[in-house]
């Protein structure tokens, strides 16, 4: 076991908390799940399974993590955040084994590479794996107060980078996917006026680490492309230049699904505010206050 407390959050995860709980399980000294008052056996199980269960009423992912870091009894001297329908690869953990007890006093975070399995295909083909600060050493990192992408930055060290990756895989149905990523098109569309409404400066972009700033000067280049427009050029681009349809029937439905559908419902929904209010400025930064944290929880 190394030296981990992992940190889960939780709502009506039960069909994943067993294969998260045996997959951190093999690695992790502690395991945390903080729970936004499931209405399944999510508690139950996990508790059973040998976590440290606790409640806590949700307001977004980042406020929920952040309460994790301040109120948790956390004893180890690092800390990994997994989302329930995600899971480490056994190279990844040995890596992990490997590395983390040599790791120099000034590295004070990993960053990990997120690949995604949908409907049981590993995806390999047409996106470029998210690089994200999912390991740090415990009181050295913070998470972004954003309602949409928020990600974890030191708040001093530098980082260094895992190779092996770690995965998404949704056990959910297709039904339940596409619900649940509606939910997510809500937020992103937020996000994405939130942006247009000049919320988040260059400046701030730069403030937040070097990963997390290039994910974020993606977004604003993205944000700032015609809509509608731009979720079907990364569609074309995704599927085609970088080779998506090498992944048969699935990696066409990720494609089309996550990368075309759900971009472009999102901005139906800022099209949608932007109608309703006129394209003023002020009158849509009332309408993105107007949607509140309490209306988006799944």
């Amino acid at each position: 076991m190394q030296d981990i407390s992992v940190i889960i959050l939780t709502l009506n995860e039960e069909r994943h908390i067993a294969r998260v709980m045996q997959n951190a399980q093999k690695f992790a000294r502690t395991v945390y799940v903080v729970d936004s008052y499931s209405a399944d056996r999510t508690v139950e199980l996990a508790t059973e399974m040998g976590a440290v269960a606790v409640r806590h009423e949700f307001q977004s992912h980042a406020k929920q993590f952040q309460w994790a870091l301040d109120n948790l009894p956390i004893t180890t001297e690092w800390v990994l955040r997994l989302d329930a329908d995600e899971y480490l690869t056994d190279k990844l953990i040995d890596e992990i084994e490997r590395r983390l007890p040599a790791t120099p006093s000034g590295v004070n975070g990993y960053t990990l590479r997120c690949l995604y399995n949908f409907m049981g295909r590993e995806i390999n083909h047409g996106i470029i794996p998210l690089v994200l600060l999912r390991l740090f050493r415990y009181g050295k990192a913070r998470i972004e107060d954003k309602l949409m992408d928020e990600h974890i930055y030191l708040t001093e060290g530098t980082t260094a980078d895992m190779t092996y990756p770690f995965y998404n895989a949704s056990l959910m149905t297709l039904t339940e996917w596409t619900a649940k990523h509606n939910w997510y098109a809500t937020r992103e569309a937020i996000e994405l006026l939130t942006i247009e409404c000049q919320k988040h400066s260059p400046q701030q972009i730069l403030n937040i680490g070097t990963h997390s700033a290039g994910v974020r000067a993606k977004k604003l280049k993205y944000a700032r492309l015609p809509l509608f427009w731009r979720a079907f050029a990364l569609f074309v681009y995704r599927y085609f230049f970088r080779l998506g349809f090498l992944d048969g029937k699935e990696g066409f439905l990720w494609h089309f699904l996550q990368g075309w559908w759900y971009r472009t419902l999102a901005d139906a929904k800022v099209y949608e505010v932007k109608k309703r209010c006129g394209n003023d400025p002020k009158a849509i930064e009332e309408e993105i206050k107007r949607i509140s944290i309490s209306k988006l929880k799944v």
